[in-house]
């Protein structure tokens, strides 16, 4: 699938697959109509064979398209569970931060504040773009930096110190699997198998003898509108941070304005 269609509108998309589709059904129907079948012998008890084979082809077919948009939906609900498990560890590791004493306090503070401020306007945006964001690291090595020089000097302070690395190691867990979900997508095997499919299963209902052309040209629209919304939905979730269905930052932007402020 063409790498610029997961940043078009989806109002843009939809019509166009859907439409796309429609156009290319009722073509074909035309021309199967005008230029082959005057040119097959076929029969009516011939048509008890060609709806089994249809049936089985769109079997396979509808079997294939919905173990593969159950996988994308899948993986969509998984990346934002772990967008908010990043921002949830965020949002406990700097709660337990602003529990320590002196001058370490507001430098650990204003190290989690820098990072969510890069990671909702500079990060985001290139994760929009299907691109990796790397400028975060050099932000969480200072701060890791500066949290494991802390030395407790009370009980209070070493259980405190504890639960701020568990919650650090949970961040850093959950941001390496939002950062490995950014390039998430279906392989292009499996797009040659929705579109290809599609196409041959559009094209076997060409073959049936509908004395009425009118009605054989509605019914095979109808089936191109229909996989055309499946394929625009399997699009519009495949690639889970692009596009107008795109995870957003709003988990980041809420943590940043309601807890961090200065």
């Amino acid at each position: 699938m063409p790498d610029f269609l997961f940043d078009l509108p989806l109002a843009v998309t939809g019509p166009a697959i859907i439409g796309g589709l429609c156009l290319l059904a009722i073509s074909g129907l035309l021309l199967v109509r005008r230029f082959v079948l005057p040119r097959l012998r076929i029969y009516r008890e011939d048509s008890e064979f060609s709806g089994a084979m249809i049936q089985c082809v769109m079997v396979f077919y509808g079997l294939a398209v919905a173990l593969i948009a159950v996988n994308v939906s899948q993986t969509y609900s998984d990346v934002s569970k772990t967008v908010s498990q990043e921002a949830t560890a965020l949002a406990a590791l700097y709660r337990d931060v602003s529990c320590y004493p002196g001058p370490i306090r507001l430098e650990l503070q204003n190290e989690l504040r820098v990072y969510v401020d890069q990671v909702i306007h500079v990060a985001w945006p290139q994760q929009q773009h299907g691109q990796v964001p790397s400028g975060g690291v050099a932000l969480m090595n200072e701060f890791q930096t500066t949290l494991i020089s802390f030395e407790p000097a009370t009980d209070g302070q070493r259980i405190l110190h504890a639960e701020a690395l568990r919650a650090y190691n949970n961040m850093i867990q959950a941001r390496r699997m939002r950062l490995d979900a950014v390039g998430t997508g279906l392989p292009g095997v499996m797009w040659a198998v929705i579109l290809v499919g599609a196409i041959i299963g559009l094209s076997a209902t060409f073959f049936f003898k509908v004395e009425d052309a009118r009605l054989h040209g509605i019914l095979v629209t109808l089936l191109a509108a229909f996989i055309g919304l499946v394929i625009f939905m399997i699009l519009a979730l495949d690639q889970p941070f692009r596009g107008d269905l795109g995870i957003g930052s709003q988990s980041y932007q809420l943590i940043y304005d309601h807890l961090m402020q200065p």
